[in-house]
């Protein structure tokens, strides 16, 4: 029964996978021709087919930012960094598309021990962390081994100290990958879709208005109640908006 059942899923994949590379080959071209709208068409049918790549997402950031459609754009972009945060082609993509937006905000400042701690986390997402986490443990296993079984007493001590190395890095990469999870989840971006939009202080229409925000900016959702979300800045302001006005990345 399970063999049965596992043929049946690798041929679902299969079958899933056939059917979306024709169409992301028939978008890369409909791009590549100029045909934006045609592309972001056959790309988003790749995503209601279940398939989500970072190189499917930065095709679509593309394709909207040649249409100068910022949010769209900006939001594809932003999910494919969430799955490849270091390539830098990307990141300068995403920084050109947010020199598009109207809302100008700064980020507050940041200790050194906050700005060092967020880049090392942050170089790799959590399950990469976890893979070399999983290598390092592997190596101590294997250099432990050599340990115990060398005769000699100068590749015995070589082996000893390797492996020790070994077994801290894979506890600093088990830390950095359980601290990285816990920011991804605590994490709930989210980019404004609408042309403008209010922002106010309570989450009902009677209200007072704090400020406005335009199509493109990202903001971090705190809470939802409704149909509004408690949003705030990267500046620190902070207020309530209409649940249709955003779109959350991670969704």
């Amino acid at each position: 029964m399970r063999k049965a059942l596992f043929i049946l899923v690798l041929l679902i994949s299969s079958f899933g996978f056939s059917q979306n590379e024709p169409l992301f080959q028939k978008a890369t071209t409909a791009y590549n021709d100029g045909k934006f709208d045609d592309a972001i068409t056959d790309y988003l049918k790749i995503i209601e087919n279940g398939k989500h790549s970072a190189e499917l997402y930065f095709n679509l950031g593309n394709a909207y930012y040649k249409l100068n459609k910022v949010a769209p754009s900006i939001y594809y972009y932003e999910k494919a960094l969430l799955l490849n945060p270091n390539d830098s082609e990307l990141k300068n993509n995403l920084a050109y598309a947010k020199n598009m937006t109207l809302d100008a905000i700064e980020d507050l400042p940041e200790t050194s021990f906050k700005s060092l701690y967020k880049k090392v986390t942050a170089y790799y997402t959590f399950d990469q962390w976890a893979y070399i986490n999983v290598a390092l443990m592997l190596l101590f296993v294997i250099t432990y081994i050599s340990f115990r079984n060398f005769h000699s007493a100068t590749k015995k001590r070589i082996a000893f100290i390797v492996s020790l190395g070994c077994l801290f890095l894979s506890l600093l990469a088990m830390t950095a990958a359980y601290l990285n999870y816990s920011d991804f989840k605590q994490d709930k971006p989210a980019i404004v879709f609408e042309e403008e939009s209010v922002v106010q202080a309570e989450p009902n229409n009677r209200s007072q208005e704090v400020f406005r925000l335009h199509e493109g900016t990202k903001v971090q959702v705190l809470d939802s109640l409704n149909d509004r979300y408690k949003i705030k800045l990267a500046d620190g302001k902070s207020g309530w908006i209409s649940a249709n006005a955003i779109k959350l990345i991670k969704n």
